[in-house]
């Protein structure tokens, strides 16, 4: 028997970090949401107790590194299942980008292995499990639109943005989440996105407003040390995405278009210095 899942990318249309705490994690604040880019997993079960990765991306580790290999070996361990499983990974998402690639696939092993057992475990159990393996897996369990806190394990349910095209392009640079948080000083955050803004302009669908809003506390760190991710920002405003944003501690950034015949110009206009460069539509 074999069970299929899709892994989607998300971005964040606001990313505020409120304090550090004293475990060493920091206190965020985050409206994310999930675009049609996605990684396709593959499951089936093996005879033997083993877990056995692949993939056709030749730049991913596949063993206890990769998250969706710990995730498989969690949920075995938790709910002591015997059986193995091979899972073959179709990485379409690119690697260190800002888009939660690995966390995805880590959310839907959780899910798919969740079926292919009949462990019959609720969502919610499983977004906890989520959270041992990183931060963003809990919400790439579910999807949607959601705001996120805490160290981004505590959901709450959103309705869906205003439909728009999201063109996503990555410099051929990979960033280090722990090492953009690490030189983050929290308390000398000079603006503060505002969330209650995005949120508005979601609830009353307010496109401009949306662009108007979105906000990255992260983009002062990774913009310094990455002078190629502000060039791209600059191109992508330039070219005339009506919202631009990096994602995530980057390097990867979004620009959201309102009309489908701009799309052609941005996405050739990034295409020319950037490999990476994707056009996509928000998933609701």
């Amino acid at each position: 028997m074999k069970i299929f899942e899709k892994a989607p990318a998300k971005i964040n249309l606001s990313l505020d970090v409120l304090h550090k705490r004293s475990d060493g994690y920091h206190e965020v604040e985050m409206v994310m949401t999930m675009v049609d880019l996605a990684d396709r997993i593959e499951m089936q079960e093996l005879s033997r107790d083993t877990i056995i990765i692949s993939s056709q991306a030749g730049y991913i580790p596949l063993d206890e590194k990769n998250l969706a290999f710990q995730a498989a070996r969690l949920i075995k361990d938790r709910y002591d299942v015997k059986q193995g499983v091979y899972i073959h990974l179709d990485k379409q998402i690119p690697v260190a980008a800002g888009l939660a690639g690995g966390s995805s696939d880590a959310a839907a092993t959780l899910r798919g292995l969740n079926r292919l057992w009949n462990l019959n475990i609720p969502m919610e159990e499983l977004q906890v499990l989520g959270a041992e393996l990183g931060s963003d897996v809990p919400f790439c369990v579910t999807g949607g639109t959601a705001v996120a806190r805490g160290r981004g394990e505590k959901l709450e349910p959103i309705v869906s943005p205003p439909q728009c095209w999201v063109v996503l392009a990555k410099p051929p640079i990979n960033v280090s989440t722990s090492e953009i948080y690490g030189k983050l000083n929290a308390r000398e955050i000079k603006h503060h996105p505002s969330t209650e803004g995005v949120l508005n302009a979601i609830r009353e669908k307010r496109f401009d407003q949306l662009c108007g809003s979105l906000g990255n506390v992260l983009e002062e760190v990774t913009l310094d040390l990455y002078p190629e991710v502000r060039h791209l920002k600059e191109c992508m405003q330039r070219l005339g995405a009506d919202g631009v944003l990096m994602s995530g501690s980057g390097p990867t950034v979004f620009g959201l278009v309102s009309k489908e015949a701009k799309v052609p110009r941005i996405y050739n206009g990034l295409r020319g210095f950037c490999k990476d460069v994707y056009a996509v539509r928000m998933l609701t």
